[in-house]
């Protein structure tokens, strides 16, 4: 079980200031534990140390962040069964899908123990021509200065380690605002890297509510913003963030092509499909929103989909059996039911599911939603599922790009003439050939475009955003 109370880290050091935030366990709704909230003054005094910590850190070499990073992979270990509970409990993740959580943790972690020796320059060749001759040019990395980072709820291990273990391994200070919904599991994280001989004021972990963070945003001390949740949130502190740099990982509403020659692999398409859309209630930037379907084979898939959905087990999350859990909160579960029932209203019908209980809510499938719809048009963020159908592949492909959004796509196709063509024309950030567009490895390059955000995490793309270059020129003769 969790702790009676969790602290928030100020300057590496936890401090039990109070235990304002209650944390409810979603599936329950009884509150689980009691956390420490911070206030604008402690926020503010996190920014001072991590600007007073940067000439530290700067000095601390590659090595001992190195050393720091295989800390937490070790502690993360032997604390994986805590963590998934934690995250089971917190955010009301089935307990399996719980555990792959923990293990994506200490992969991005792995991955940036790795990065952080070698992050390189380059010598440039300056003798472009006669004026130049015998200067020579090197660019090296640094840190970029102190970041802020603001982290959601449905990740709330594997997206925080995607900004907190890049930033170690960079060399900058930072001050992260986990989500107030599902703030333990970076609390514990906070815990182990306090365990470790990180400059004083290199992390401070402080939970606080959104209209109290406006520090996270605004204060130009930080040099780098970078804020994972939703389009309207991330697009707003995006106005307000200065001159600072700005890492957006928003939303989407993530769709998946069936090409026409998939027949004899019809059953792997269903499961993967069926993974994409309702694993952790659907909760998820790149979960299968809209599924396109070409004519030949929409029937036998349909019914294919129809049958599995039906098969998915709706219950605690800590039980493993279970694979739909609760959304995270009752509001959010209301929402989706109202846009679904709207679509419903303007013509769309509902083929598997469609059951809604407080938070609870089923696996569900719908087709003939019309396009204007919100649940067609916005992020649904929950167990909800597109079917329709298309006989010519390049207007599936304009269907796709027909959206606000554009993080990922996912293509089951034969085609390799198919496969580079989506490649070419697909307007997202990634294209995931014959799998889920859900599909994630934690080094890949991993952002959106449109209003599905701005700039790449993965491990080593975010180090290339924590870091600047800087040129020396150097004149061989004088």
């Amino acid at each position: 079980m969790l702790n009676k109370t969790y602290p928030y880290y100020l300057a590496n050091v936890a401090v039990a200031a109070n235990t304002d935030l209650e944390v409810t366990d979603k599936f329950s709704g009884e509150v689980a534990t009691r956390v420490a909230m911070a206030d604008a003054a402690a926020i503010d005094k996190a920014i001072g140390y991590a600007v007073e910590a940067m000439p530290a850190m700067r000095a601390f070499p590659p090595f001992k962040r190195q050393a720091v990073l295989e800390h937490c992979v070790k502690r993360f270990r032997e604390r994986y069964d805590e963590l998934a509970l934690a995250l089971c409990i917190e955010a009301g993740k089935p307990i399996n899908d719980s555990k792959g959580e923990v293990t994506r943790l200490i992969d991005t972690f792995k991955v940036a123990a790795e990065e952080s020796v070698r992050i390189d320059g380059e010598i440039i060749n300056l003798e472009i021509s006669p004026r130049a001759k015998g200067y020579h040019g090197y660019v090296k990395r640094v840190p970029i200065g102190p970041c802020s980072f603001i982290s959601p709820f449905n990740f709330p291990l594997n997206l925080t380690a995607h900004k907190v273990a890049p930033a170690i391994a960079a060399g900058v200070p930072f001050v992260l605002k986990p989500a107030s919904r599902t703030p333990v599991g970076a609390l514990i994280m906070g815990e182990i890297l306090a365990e470790t001989d990180l400059p004083k004021g290199a992390f401070s972990i402080l939970p606080a509510h959104r209209d109290g963070a406006d520090l996270f945003t605004t204060d130009e001390r930080f040099k780098l913003l970078s804020f994972t949740g939703s389009p309207a949130v991330g697009w707003e502190l995006k106005k307000k963030a200065g001159k600072k740099k700005v890492i957006l990982e928003l939303g989407g509403n993530a769709a998946a092509i069936v090409d026409g020659d998939q027949g004899e692999k019809l059953d792997y398409v269903v499961d993967r499909l069926a993974f994409g859309a309702f694993y952790q209630s659907g909760q998820s930037c790149i979960g299968v929103q809209r599924i396109l379907v070409h004519a030949k084979i929409y029937d036998a898939l349909r019914e294919k989909l129809i049958a599995k959905t039906k098969t998915l087990v709706m219950g605690d999350p800590k039980d493993e059996k279970t694979f739909v859990g609760p959304m995270i909160s009752e509001s959010e579960s209301n929402r989706l039911a109202g846009w679904m029932e709207s679509a419903v209203q303007a013509g769309a019908k509902i083929v598997a599911g469609g059951k809604v209980e407080g938070a609870m809510f089923e696996a569900t499938l719908l087709e003939g939603v019309k396009r204007g719809t919100d649940l067609y048009r916005k992020e649904a963020f929950g167990p909800v599922a597109i079917l329709e159908r298309f006989d010519d592949f390049d207007a599936a492909l304009a269907t796709v790009n027909d959206s606000d959004f554009g993080l990922q796509a996912g293509v089951f196709t034969d085609s390799l003439a198919h496969a580079h063509r989506a490649w070419d024309l697909l307007d997202v950030g990634g294209v995931v050939i014959n799998d889920v567009p859900s599909f994630r490895v934690d080094n890949m390059p991993y952002g959106g475009v449109k209003d599905s955000g701005l700039g790449r995490e993965g491990v080593r793309y975010a180090i290339e955003d924590m870091t600047e270059m800087r040129l020396m020129v150097m004149r061989e003769t004088w």
